[in-house]
């Protein structure tokens, strides 16, 4: 049983970076919990512990000795970013870190990128006391800029934030090992081997490529060792493009508006392009 600590910077009397009508809190919080969502809906042999689960103060410490006294395997602090710049990039430790904390990191890098169309800044080191005096591998994730106005409209998008979290959570699920859930004998997986592609893959399980793309929220053909795919069945997401409504979106997956929203947490019809949307 893995045990993965979630945390959301920020909090309660801290609101962290702020811009375009945001508080860094508050997205941290909206995403880690999607992320938590995600991976207790679609994986299985783990558990999860949050620093916080609401707008509360909790000091750099009580973060870092929590997960210690309570054994995390893999502690995760989600962040957004603030200075003028643009996109995404994550930390790890600057000091002497263990292997695994490069591999989980690399993975988890690999996963959001997959999954959000920020520009990718890189795989970083920082003497953060949240990497520092974890007892265990540890990545910070800054997703965005609060202050540049095209981050913080994708940040604005409940739609978007789902993208993010997702990353965050098929990342983290690589990076352990976990098992993809089968939803009692529905979607099937397939575990990538090497020289495989997602033509080699479409082909053996009888679906094209853009079906198998759709099924795993993929937004390009990389596919690596040991990423699990699903290949039947399952949850499809559809990323909107310009002149999409919900309306022609629904009428394409023969679903309804109202599915769609529910399905999406959205309170109105109103979507942007790069919104990415389950639709199944």
């Amino acid at each position: 049983m893995s045990k993965i600590y979630l945390d959301p910077g920020h909090g309660g009397t801290d609101p962290g970076a702020v811009g375009n009508g945001l508080q860094e809190k508050n997205v941290n919080l909206a995403i880690a919990l999607k992320v938590r969502d995600i991976l207790n809906r679609d994986y299985d042999g783990h558990s999860i512990r949050m620093s916080r689960t609401s707008d509360t103060s909790r000091t750099l410490a009580q973060r870092t000795n929590d997960a210690n006294s309570w054994g995390a395997d893999y502690f995760v602090s989600i962040h957004i970013n603030a200075g003028g710049g643009t996109g995404y990039e994550d930390y790890i430790y600057n000091g002497s870190v263990s292997s695994n904390t490069v591999t989980y990191r690399d993975r988890l890098h690999a996963e959001i990128m997959r999954q959000v169309d920020f520009v990718n800044r890189g795989k970083k080191r920082a003497n953060f006391h949240v990497l520092r005096e974890t007892n265990m591998p540890a990545v910070l994730t800054e997703n965005g800029f609060i202050d540049n106005a095209s981050d913080a409209a994708k940040l604005k998008s409940d739609a978007y934030l789902t993208r993010i979290a997702l990353g965050h959570a098929n990342g983290i699920a690589q990076a352990l090992g976990l098992r993809r859930k089968s939803n009692g004998g529905g979607p099937g997986t397939y575990t990538v081997q090497s020289g495989d592609t997602l033509w080699s893959i479409a082909q053996a399980h009888n679906m094209t490529v853009q079906q198998l793309k759709d099924l795993n929220g993929l937004t390009d053909d990389t596919i690596y060792p040991g990423q699990v795919l699903i290949v039947s069945g399952g949850t499809v997401y559809y990323t909107v493009v310009a002149g999409d409504t919900l309306w022609s979106i629904a009428q394409r997956y023969n679903t309804t508006v109202n599915a769609l929203r529910s399905l999406n947490g959205l309170t109105s019809d109103v979507i942007h392009p790069g919104d990415r949307l389950r639709v199944r």
